[in-house]
């Protein structure tokens, strides 16, 4: 069941618990004015105690730095909580967003959120944020 936890008139923002993982799903724009908003959601779901997510951008039409600083932010509280991120459904769009500031290597990519939550959360997956343990 989807529970609605950022509603605006450019963007939606959704989450459901699968297989451990906190999935949420944004649908619109992820810009200046609306990531502040998709970061207190998520702030929201990490004090209810939810600590694994996966951000589905497979309804993303925009997104520019500040949503990559909002995807930052909420990677650093997530690791101060001992949570773990998988981003799923990205465009290539917005897959060279992550590429052209030095990050793509620093997250974990999943075609779709079905495929990042196969698995239940790691432990400790991110300890060597922002650089990958290979």
């Amino acid at each position: 069941m989807r529970a609605n936890i950022v509603r605006h008139e450019s963007m939606m923002v959704n989450y459901a618990v699968v297989n451990g993982w906190t999935v949420v799903e944004i649908d619109g724009d992820v810009d200046a004015h609306t990531a502040p908003m998709v970061r207190e959601g998520v702030i929201k779901l990490l004090g209810q105690g939810h600590r694994h997510f996966v951000l589905d951008f497979g309804f993303v039409t925009f997104m520019d730095s500040m949503g990559l600083g909002v995807v930052v932010a909420i990677t650093k509280r997530l690791r101060e909580n001992h949570g773990s991120l998988r981003i799923a459904s990205v465009s290539g769009r917005i897959r060279r967003i992550f590429e052209l500031s030095g990050m793509g290597d620093s997250f974990e990519f999943y075609r779709s959120a079905e495929e990042a939550t196969r698995t239940a959360p790691p432990v400790g997956a991110l300890a060597h944020w922002p650089h990958p343990a290979h």
